[in-house]
């Protein structure tokens, strides 16, 4: 089997400017480049953090976000992608640090199988984060 690692995410965004900003500010993301992509009509960005990287599409005449697949659970009864996950060391720690920066914090689990949450961006984008047990 080939041989491969992960690259990027991507996120669709009403605002470039506005969902850079958010990704630097929020999760500490830095801007890797800008480009236009003409077959799709989007400005874009890919912002980094370490290996981590998101790409971020504003498309001209783009639709908004579905308010169902804002809401995890209702977003799993809608086939596609769902989202992309991270791992922090403590979540109690990571919700703190959500709530002092006035994070849309879409929904928490506390479960013996495992704890996490999900996150919504500044365009509604939910991202999750996990505390794997030890």
């Amino acid at each position: 089997m080939a041989e491969f690692t992960f690259h990027h995410g991507g996120v669709s965004v009403p605002s470039l400017a506005e969902a850079i900003d958010w990704y630097g500010r929020v999760l500490g993301f830095e801007l890797e480049k800008r480009f236009y992509i003409e077959a799709a009509k989007s400005h874009t960005a890919m912002v980094r953090k370490g290996p981590l990287r998101f790409e971020i599409f504003e498309v001209e005449g783009a639709a908004a976000l579905p308010e169902d697949r804002r809401h995890p659970p209702a977003d799993l009864r809608t086939h596609g992608n769902k989202h992309v996950a991270f791992r922090v060391e403590d979540l109690e720690e990571f919700l703190k640090e959500m709530e002092q920066k006035q994070v849309d914090i879409a929904f928490v689990v506390r479960e013996a199988f495992g704890k996490g949450c999900f996150i919504r961006d500044c365009a509604g984008n939910l991202i999750e984060f996990v505390e794997e047990p030890n």
